[in-house]
């Protein structure tokens, strides 16, 4: 069966783009064009964010968000704040609550502390330096961005051998950032370990889940829900990247795992 076969029915553009730490595996679909990237958008202001982590611009541990919060608590979604307002819901460190409004608090720390607009700071920092031509970023930094399914792999290259983070931040922003904290996964319940890291969603033993029953449980990423999702799998030292002109529904439930496994499969073949 072809690695792209639940695909076949789908009766919208989509594009798929899986590639190693080198280069392109294979595609499938329109690549191409500019979709919206929706909560995708998240990884590359995590990555604008980690950069002036990794230059001492920003603090991880420095105040920021709700009262007892921190630039870690944000970036993890363990600040208390709600999905889309600035009211807070819990405590920081008590619950994984993903929020919009973090983010957006988030970018607007590193906002004060690196001098620019965030998303000045985004292209400098991410999108100019790995060349993501097509991606723009006009509006909020958890969801605005647009690009194409080759710019998104790009940045999955990028993250399978990180060239913009040192060994040590990127090994802990690929972690667990306060293991044990349950909350729910949109689109997929909730989760009694809802595991997160500074900006990246860690697959872990999640169930359900967007990503494939053979992913490796250190597989991280995000989807989005313009019907979009980049994953990277180190274990396996893939990632796949998948933009699409429908929104996520049911139909990316079923299919998203499905495909991932098959990527994985005909992967493991080579």
């Amino acid at each position: 069966m072809s690695t792209f076969a639940v695909l076949r029915d789908l009766d919208f553009p989509v594009g798929v783009v899986v590639t190693d730490a080198d280069d392109v595996v294979t595609t499938y679909g329109d690549t191409t064009t500019t979709f919206r990237w929706a909560s995708v958008t998240k990884l590359v202001s995590a990555m604008a964010s980690l950069v002036a982590v990794q230059r001492g611009l920003v603090d991880l541990d420095a105040p920021a968000g709700p009262p007892g919060s921190t630039v870690r608590h944000l970036f993890a979604h363990a600040s208390g704040v709600p999905f889309d307002s600035g009211a807070v819901l819990s405590a920081p460190g008590k619950r994984r609550i993903y929020s919009n409004r973090g983010i957006e608090l988030l970018a607007e720390h590193v906002e004060e502390q690196v001098g620019t607009d965030f998303t000045s700071w985004a292209e400098e920092t991410v999108i100019d330096p790995l060349g993501l031509s097509t991606v723009l970023l006009e509006g909020s930094p958890a969801h605005a961005a647009t690009g194409s399914t080759e710019d998104l792999a790009r940045l999955g290259r990028e993250l399978l051998a990180p060239t913009l983070l040192g060994p040590e931040l990127f090994q802990e922003a690929t972690s667990v950032v306060f293991p044990g904290l349950s909350g729910v996964l949109p689109g997929f319940g909730r989760q009694q370990h809802n595991d997160w890291g500074l900006g990246f969603e860690i697959r872990d033993h999640k169930s359900p889940h967007w990503t494939g029953s053979s992913s490796s449980p250190r597989t991280f990423g995000h989807f989005g829900q313009a019907g979009s999702f980049l994953w990277v799998d180190p274990d396996a030292r893939l990632a796949a990247a998948f933009l699409g002109a429908k929104r996520f529904g049911e139909w990316a439930a079923a299919a998203w795992p499905q495909l991932t496994d098959a990527i994985l499969a005909e992967h493991a073949r080579r």
